[in-house]
């Protein structure tokens, strides 16, 4: 919005009554005497209701044809059109039939461990892994329940499960002159819940030859439905023994732009939202094949506000402080800034941050460093969460799948409970505050008076005081000592942390360390008196 020159209302904050409104968004463009429209990555970006709406009211809708959109968005048509392709689709079931009793079957028939899966979902939403015959029907009934929930469609189709999976997508883009061409490949297999965690380009393990196989696999299933402008073929490929041309199949299409793009701009050096637009335009693709460049590697981390250690809960607020750093070979896209409130309305992406070096590991480096030293302030963030994952050394070596997360939780998010050295430092920071608040203001020409001083004088024994405090939650006594080099801070015997970030607010100090985040405030001894000091003070 500030990079426009002009700005629409289209609503309130709910989805449903702004950015899922086809109505308000085509007078939107209206006013504005728009003669496109580009959907970004959600919303009404696959629905082609609205891409039929924008080409009736004389729009162009940057992205591909109704036809297309609906072709490719319910999973068991797109596997029909790919099997008949030619195109690899995993094992399973993708027909009409929904009969509890005659899918059971085909599950047994398929064999055991099966997915489940809505054929209208996406986002891992009803989906549901079934490991037992006798757990089917259950896991039957709950798949429908939540798929008409999430998409109003209660169909679903039964695949075989692939036992060490891995995520690989390839970025497709057709025009409309007929052309399509491939721009390599990002492997995705680091989620969480079915979501995406962090994706990379090119995808460890993926030979030249190999690259070609599946990107020419890819390219027949734009074909096929005649596909113009950016598009995602998605390929689980079986990761036991490493990627193999005899070991991958067609799972789903994305109609649209994907949150991970830049990596595949980071390895490619091209723009492919320009893309978009002069695909639409009625312009040529820029590149053949044989021309699209590889260079180097690129990771992106998707860096939400939520709370590793509390079971990834989606964490509200104002962003007291919201800082980047800026780093050779890193690329942050962000949509909020300090001040802004992180609300329940959206998904909570804070940013996106993307690495690119020479090597892998010169990229991953990169981007765990860029995560430790981003500071998030406010709502808490999964950065330190991030940094751990892109420092894993399973997953830097090769050995992981899209269950690495989940098989590895509890080391990626760190031992549970209070950070002493952190809550150091915000007690070092809550005492200077103290200290210059309390401090009488004095006439330079007027000599100082001992009076004035804060340093714990007393007549016989230690100059030490206790400052209470309130730590992530947790009542805790921060001990103050005096000496010659002034006061030294210490939570139960550990001092201010060297690589801690203390952010001050009105009300609290919130320290950064290692992406992970303490707030600390004063202790109302008040509340003590009463017995509600673990409540700090609310009314319930």
């Amino acid at each position: 919005v500030k990079s426009a020159d002009e700005a629409v209302a289209i609503g309130p904050p709910q989805a449903s009554e702004s950015y899922l409104d086809a109505d308000k968004l085509i007078a939107a463009a209206r006013e504005a005497g728009a003669d496109c429209i580009h959907p970004g990555y959600g919303f009404l970006s696959e629905n082609a209701d609205f891409a039929q709406r924008c080409h009736d009211a004389g729009i162009a809708f940057i992205g591909p044809s109704p036809d297309a959109i609906r072709a490719m968005g319910l999973k068991d048509r797109a596997k029909a059109l790919m099997e008949k392709a030619g195109v690899p689709v995993v094992p399973g079931y993708h027909g009409d039939q929904q009969d509890p009793t005659f899918l059971k079957r085909k599950a047994y028939e398929i064999g055991y461990p099966v997915l489940i899966k809505a054929a209208a979902g996406g986002g891992g939403k009803g989906m549901r892994r079934v490991e037992r015959h006798a757990d089917f029907e259950d896991a039957l009934a709950s798949c429908m329940r939540e798929a008409q929930s999430a998409f109003g469609d209660a169909r679903v189709l039964i695949e075989k499960y692939i036992a060490s999976p891995r995520h690989i997508e390839f970025q497709v883009f057709g025009d409309k002159h007929g052309n399509a061409i491939h721009l390599g490949e990002r492997d995705c297999s680091l989620q969480r819940r079915h979501q995406k965690v962090i994706e990379e380009a090119p995808a460890p393990g993926m030979s030249a030859d190999l690259r070609a196989a599946i990107g020419e696999a890819a390219v027949a299933a734009a074909r096929t439905v005649d596909y113009v402008g950016a598009g995602t073929i998605e390929f689980i490929a079986d990761g036991v023994g490493g990627l193999k041309p005899d070991g991958f199949w067609f799972m789903e299409m994305n109609t649209r732009l994907q949150v991970e793009h830049p990596v595949t701009e980071g390895v490619t050096g091209l723009d492919l939202v320009e893309w978009q637009f002069r695909v639409a335009a009625g312009e040529k693709l820029p590149l053949r094949q044989d021309q699209v460049p590889l260079t180097g590697h690129a990771v992106e981390a998707r860096l939400y506000a939520e709370d590793p250690e509390r079971s990834f809960l989606p964490s509200t607020g104002k962003l007291v402080a919201l800082r980047f750093p800026d780093s050779q070979g890193l690329r942050v896209d962000s949509g909020v800034e300090t001040g802004d409130t992180v609300t329940p309305f959206y998904d909570p992406m804070i940013a996106k941050l993307i690495a690119h070096g020479d090597t892998r590991d010169q990229a991953l480096d990169r981007l765990a460093d860029a995560l430790e030293a981003t500071v998030v302030a406010g709502p808490r963030s999964n950065a330190g969460f991030l940094a751990a994952l892109a420092r894993a050394d399973a997953f830097r070596g090769g050995d992981f799948d899209t269950g690495f997360i989940d098989a590895n939780l509890a080391a990626l998010t760190g031992a549970p409970g209070l950070d002493r050295a952190a809550a150091a430092s915000g007690a070092r920071e809550l005492l200077q505050r103290e200290a210059a608040r309390i401090a009488p203001a004095r006439d330079p020409e007027t000599p100082p008076s001992p009076w004035d001083a804060g340093d714990g004088f007393q007549l016989s024994g230690a100059r030490r005081l206790a400052l209470p405090i309130v730590a992530d939650g947790e009542s805790v006594v921060a001990e103050v000592a005096y000496g010659a080099n002034g006061a030294m801070v210490s939570v139960e015997g550990e001092g201010p942390a060297a690589d801690a970030v203390a952010v001050a607010a009105p009300d609290a100090v919130y320290v950064l360390r290692r992406g992970r985040q303490t707030k600390v405030t004063l202790r109302d001894l008040a509340l003590d008196q009463v017995g509600d000091a673990g409540q700090g003070g609310l009314v319930r």
